[in-house]
């Protein structure tokens, strides 16, 4: 069963059709990463499944109601996105920040409630940050503030999370530490994730689902191990790899690539066409 799901969307960008016609439907309870090349509509997409985005035409769907017909504290009630590199205000602290994130839950002036503040402390507990609750964000580095984010999510309590590019601009350790995060409150909350990554290996690694994209349209869909296939990397990025099973998590991995080659006949066939 899906708890977001885009039927038929196109997206533009002022005259620029950026996505045309796409279907794709989100598995509930899993982990799903969408990949593709720069430019292709990855970040795009999510971003209207999100509603930060407006389609053009077609209709996303959120626990299979017209994301476009919900206030928008009712999809934040449902719904938490976490954009690429987002900043918080100067001076703030961990606790202020992931305090905010029971705004959808407020009423009134916004005072939080006891229930608030015990969620919040939970979310800082879960995400291992109450150490920090008091610390200003900037003073954090870049791995402990995704976390900060991420826990502000959790104190939206929503059943599904969006992440565009959580692991930008972070080192190969803050990376499996944000990863790993992401992957234990999938199991152990039962939070959906959808999630842009750029690393192959480590979207293979820790997903459920995989979407292949390129130029806007949906490549393949499915486990890791029909994603991350020879095939579909030609398809997609154009790289000749070779694909291999990772001996510590069983999962495909490409453990060497290269650029496509046209063949002679290919090259022939071009001049032939460049000259009529």
């Amino acid at each position: 069963m899906q708890c977001i799901a885009a039927e038929q969307i196109d997206i533009a960008y002022e005259a620029t059709l950026i996505v045309k016609k796409l279907d794709l439907n989100i598995p509930r309870g899993q982990i799903t990463s969408i990949i593709g090349p720069n430019g292709c509509g990855k970040s795009t997409v999510l971003k209207a499944l999100g509603r930060l985005l407006k389609t053009k035409n077609g209709t996303v769907y959120l626990n299979g109601a017209d994301i476009r017909a919900l206030p928008t504290k009712e999809v934040a009630k449902q719904m938490a996105i976490l954009p690429q590199t987002p900043t918080a205000p100067s001076g703030l602290t961990v606790g202020q920040l992931v305090a905010y994130g029971r705004f959808p839950h407020q009423r009134g002036f916004g005072k939080l409630t006891k229930e608030d503040n015990q969620i919040v402390a939970w979310a800082l507990t879960v995400t291992k940050l109450t150490e920090f609750e008091h610390r200003e964000v900037d003073t954090l580095s870049g791995g402990q503030r995704q976390r900060v984010w991420i826990a502000m999510a959790l104190a939206q309590q929503t059943d599904l999370i969006l992440l565009d590019e959580p692991t930008t601009y972070l080192d190969l350790a803050h990376q499996l530490e944000v990863l790993e995060l992401l992957y234990e409150l999938n199991r152990s909350q039962q939070v959906t994730i959808v999630m842009v990554l750029h690393d192959l290996n480590l979207a293979a690694r820790f997903s459920d689902y995989m979407v292949a994209i390129r130029e806007g349209q949906v490549v393949e869909r499915g486990t890791p191990e029909r994603v991350m296939t020879a095939q579909t990397l030609r398809e997609v990025f154009a790289i000749d790899a070779d694909i291999m099973l990772e001996p510590r998590t069983g999962r495909p991995v490409y453990v060497t690539y290269q650029l496509l080659r046209e063949s002679k006949t290919q090259q022939q066939a071009k001049k032939m066409v460049m000259a009529t």
